[in-house]
């Protein structure tokens, strides 16, 4: 019921809602449902990454929920990430599939604990290529490689951005961030703004002063 209230009040102020893992493992498809509707583009933030048998099986089901982007790791390799872009597609062709390159609470040092040749940009931009090479609409990537992607793969591949804090707002968990005019101006094509917006004492206004700030009423 929270949820549900929270995204009909930011609705005047934000683009579309996102549905991620806690809210997903809590309340499943019937959860995301629930937003349909408030006529909000929905992203189901859930980062498949398995065999690609599996993940065709997952995106087959969460494209049927009617959503409006989803993504998959990017590091799942050549053949899951074909597998996600068929199974989306052949249920519903408008369903944007996008790879999740490098998480942006990774810095440089935590790629080589994990084995990946670092630095980040380098990283990202091996895995939004690939991703692209793939067939899908775009990746999820930190603001601080906007432009590296932009000049490799062109205006119209989506560039979906979290980790944005605007100015005085705590970093949590994040690493690479950016405030949301600079990720804007740097090529984003869509911001996505969680605790600054969701842990504010009033998330309406929250979301206000950043659509505002953006040039957005």
């Amino acid at each position: 019921e929270y949820a549900r209230a929270l995204a009909a009040l930011l609705k005047p102020h934000v683009g579309g809602v996102k549905v991620g893992l806690e809210f997903f493992s809590a309340h499943g498809p019937d959860g995301v449902r629930m937003f349909a509707d408030l006529g909000l583009p929905i992203f189901l933030d859930l980062k498949f990454h398995d065999i690609p048998n599996t993940v065709a099986g997952a995106v087959r089901a969460a494209a049927g929920l009617g959503v409006d982007i989803l993504n998959v790791h990017a590091a799942g390799g050549p053949a899951m990430l074909k597998a996600a872009v068929e199974a989306a597609r052949g249920v519903n062709p408008k369903t944007k599939v996008i790879a999740v390159t490098v998480l942006t609470s990774l810095a440089d040092s935590d790629l080589e604990a994990v084995g990946q040749r670092g630095p980040a940009v380098e990283q990202v931009a091996r895995l939004a290529r690939l991703a692209r090479d793939c067939g899908l609409d775009g990746v999820v990537c930190s603001a601080h490689e906007i432009a590296v992607l932009r000049a490799a793969l062109g205006p119209e591949f989506l560039l979906v951005v979290p980790g944005i804090r605007p100015k005085g707002a705590d970093l949590g968990d994040q690493q690479r961030v950016m405030g949301p005019q600079e990720a804007s101006a740097a090529g984003a094509s869509i911001l996505v703004i969680g605790r600054p917006i969701t842990a504010a004492p009033d998330p309406a206004q929250a979301a206000r002063a950043i659509a505002e700030s953006l040039g957005f009423s």
